[in-house]
Formats: structure tokens, C-alpha cells, sequence
């Protein structure tokens, strides 16, 4: 009598889409992890010029009063952060799966968020046309690094829900690149004479995002 052979079973390939929660949970675990150290860091790049002398009460109010750039920077930098964490925990409530290539992708992701600091610091430090171009171009690559996540997720559903359509597939792309063209239209500003003030305000704009995404 003849034996009966079975196939081995084929092991699942590392690239397939995964429904595994718990890989999900550690991908956002880690991510509002370096979200929240990005973030916290900011603050300790807020100092009063050293001084060797006891300052008068006078001299302390007009050394906390002079660092006002500091704080500005601080605000807009914290803002825009931010940003991109609601917009990454919205776009995170809809991608269902996961594979190795959105790790990837969301580790790049993240390797700017925590590179955020520093062209904070340079923009409160000096604030002229060069600091404005590379804190803009910094959060315009930030922001485009987090539009490549929701498209490489969405094409083609292969990391979404199958019964999302087109439509909201265009608002939630729509909505990942408002901050990269805000900041994109700022370098444009930045390189006209004098328009350096102008470039850093247009930034506001980027608080469309909060009605989008609320």
C-alpha cells in the first residue's frame, strides 16, 4: 500500500503584511517613545548666557527677556512635533498591518523627529536667512518621510483597511503633506531679500493641520 506524502508547509515570508498586535503595539510603543524624548529634549537647549557675577534682579529679567528667540523657537519646534505625532497616530488608526519595509520606513521617520533639536538650536541661536532654509528644509524632509509612510501603507490597500476608498485615501495623503508645503513655500520666502521674518511666520499656517486633524 502506497504511503501518503504531504507537503511540508510553506513558512511564511518575512515581507508578507502581518496582523500581529503586539508587533503593532511595540512599532507605536517605540514611536511615541522617541516622539516624547524628541520632544523633551528641546527644552534643555533653552539656557541664560553664562555669567560669572550674581546677576541683580534687574540684569536676571533682562537676560530671561533676551532669550526670547529661545523660547520661540522652542514653541514652534514643540508645535510642529507635535504635528506629526497627531498625524502619525491618525494615520496609524487606519494602517491595520504591518511588514518590514513600513518598519524601515517608520525607523527613517523617526531618526528625524529625534534630529529635531538640533536645527532648533541653530535656529534660536542665530535666526538669519541660513538658519530659517535648514530648520524649514529639516522639517520639510520630516514631514515628506512622514507622507512616504501613509502612501507605502495605502497603495493599493496593501497595509489598510480593503474598504477604505480612494477618496479618503487622497484627504489622508492631502492632509500628510500640508506641514512639508508649508515648510517647502517658507524656503522659498527665505531666499528673497528681507523675507527671512516673513518665512518663519508663514509657518503658522501648519496649524491648518490641527483643524484637518481634529
Amino acid at each position: 500500500m502506497a504511503k501518503k506524502t504531504t507537503k511540508p508547509s510553506q513558512p511564511a515570508k518575512a515581507d508578507a503584511p502581518e496582523r500581529d498586535h503586539f508587533g503593532m503595539e511595540r512599532l507605536l510603543f517605540f514611536s511615541d517613545a522617541v516622539f516624547a524624548i524628541a520632544i523633551t529634549l528641546l527644552a534643555l537647549e533653552i539656557r541664560l548666557p553664562v555669567s560669572e557675577e550674581q546677576l541683580t534682579n534687574e540684569e536676571l529679567l533682562q537676560s530671561l527677556l533676551s532669550i526670547w528667540p529661545k523660547y520661540l523657537s522652542y514653541i514652534v519646534s514643540f508645535l510642529v512635533i507635535g504635528l506629526f505625532w497627531i498625524g502619525h497616530h491618525r494615520k496609524f488608526r487606519f494602517i491595520q498591518r504591518y511588514d518590514s519595509r513600513l518598519l524601515q520606513l517608520n525607523i527613517i521617520l523617526l531618526l528625524g523627529i529625534a534630529l529635531v533639536p538640533f536645527p532648533t538650536a541653530i535656529l534660536s541661536e542665530y535666526g538669519n536667512r541660513t538658519a530659517t532654509i535648514f530648520y524649514a528644509l529639516m522639517m520639510t524632509i520630516i514631514g515628506l518621510l512622514h507622507t512616504a509612510v501613509w502612501i507605502y501603507s495605502a497603495r493599493n490597500h496593501r497595509l489598510i483597511d480593503p474598504d477604505f476608498s480612494p477618496q479618503q485615501i487622497r484627504d489622508e495623503t492631502q492632509r500628510a503633506l500640508i506641514v512639508p508645503g508649508v515648510f517647502l513655500l517658507s524656503i522659498g520666502l527665505a531666499f528673497l531679500d528681507g523675507f527671512a521674518t516673513v518665512a518663519k511666520l508663514s509657518w503658522l499656517l501648519t496649524a491648518v493641520v490641527l483643524r484637518f486633524d481634529s
